[in-house]
């Protein structure tokens, strides 16, 4: 039987994250996925600051974005600018199969494709046959099979619904520019991202508001002006969000990115999370068993989890108060400056948070608080400010 120190299920952001980490600190690793690559995977597609610290170079970029529009469920629109380009977007085969490359790079094993029938111990069973593994990555998304035998707590799952269109006369219109939209659903928003020839539109929102979101996604596509383009494809996903106290692992095995439930709470973004932990994963597995789950624990607590716990807050009061939000970032230098240098990775909603003035604000957004910001109120009836 084959051994290595680590074996990595899911070749996706966190899986070759993982691996490459593992394999630079000189482990021997195997990294497996059932889809043959390159494969179509729903994702918007945008890369934060934080995303392009954690890569091995320049991923293959789509398009650099210097210009973001806003919208309040359709309505009180604007435009604004950056002087440098606060996020990249990406599409995620091209990312997908750069990062494994990396991993490839650094020394470590693909097998794809290559289905984890069952890990026990230290055996995982592989459609190609048993091997053995010191230390098992699962980063594989957030069907995993890995957590939930370890037994991975949710605090909330959404629903996210997504068309990739033809951009074809249009294109030129979003070379450098998405487009966000706070939605009527609490705690939803869309986007537009440009990739190019080809334009990611999306929505999200609670799971369990099915057709409210699916005519959510009709609406803003008809609000951006983009119902005639061709479409692509048209798909969905679950993303999911752990409980503070969920584990992160169990014995030999380590929970990285969707797996895990690790993304930022108000945004949903995962990108990010996914390189972040599934890197601290591979440097902690090449470690060897002992220990591993608390010494994984123990970095992410650094920077990963007080940025959940941060978004956990923005969240609580986006969705009590999404005008709030909007007009923030809208009509105020400091809420546009703060959202750049968010999305730049110069600072974080942690940090931001570390503020008293912001904490301040945000108690008086959050549902409890004892009056309201502004008299105005929001009407998911008529999806307009009042």
């Amino acid at each position: 039987m084959e051994e290595y120190d680590v074996a990595v299920v899911g070749a996706g952001p966190a899986g070759s994250s993982a691996a490459r980490a593992a394999a630079a600190a000189g482990a021997r690793v195997v990294v497996l996925d059932r889809a043959a690559f390159p494969r179509y995977k729903t994702c918007g597609g945008g890369l934060i600051g934080p995303s392009l610290a954690a890569l091995p170079g320049r991923p293959p970029v789509r398009a650099s974005i210097t210009r973001v529009s806003l919208s309040l469920a359709g309505r009180r629109r604007r435009t604004r600018t950056v002087g440098e380009p606060c996020l990249q977007m990406v599409t995620r085969a091209e990312l997908d199969e750069w990062l494994l490359q990396q991993a490839a790079d650094a020394g470590a094993e693909v097998r794809v494709p290559c289905r984890v029938l069952s890990v026990s111990d230290d055996v995982v069973r592989t459609s190609d046959g048993p091997l053995r593994a010191q230390v098992v990555v699962a980063a594989d998304g957030t069907s995993s099979r890995l957590a939930r035998d370890v037994g991975v707590r949710l605090a909330h799952v959404d629903l996210g619904l997504e068309l990739e269109l033809d951009a074809g006369p249009v294109a030129g219109e979003w070379t450098d520019r998405v487009h966000l939209d706070w939605g009527p659903i609490p705690g939803s928003y869309a986007w537009v991202f440009p990739k190019g020839d080809t334009l990611t539109v999306g929505v999200i929102a609670a799971r369990g508001a099915g057709e409210a979101t699916r005519r959510y996604l009709r609406d803003f596509v008809r609000w951006v002006g983009l119902e005639r383009l061709r479409v692509l494809h048209d798909s969905g996903h679950l993303t999911r969000c752990r409980t503070p106290d969920s584990p992160l692992g169990r014995g030999r095995v380590l929970l990285a990115g969707d797996a895990a439930g690790l993304l930022e709470p108000w945004t949903r973004e995962g990108i990010s999370f996914a390189t972040r932990s599934g890197a601290l994963a591979g440097a902690v597995a090449a470690g060897g068993p002992a220990g591993a789950v608390e010494r994984y624990r123990a970095a992410l607590s650094a920077d990963v989890l007080p940025e959940m716990a941060a978004g956990e807050r923005c969240l609580r009061a986006f969705e009590h108060r999404p005008w709030a939000f909007h007009e923030l970032i809208r009509s105020t230098s400091v809420g546009w400056q703060q959202f750049a240098r968010i999305t730049r990775g110069e600072t974080t909603l942690a940090r931001a948070l570390r503020r008293r003035p912001v904490r301040a604000g945000l108690s008086l957004l959050t549902p409890g608080s004892a009056k309201p910001a502004s008299p105005r109120t929001w009407t998911t009836g008529s999806h307009s400010l009042v």
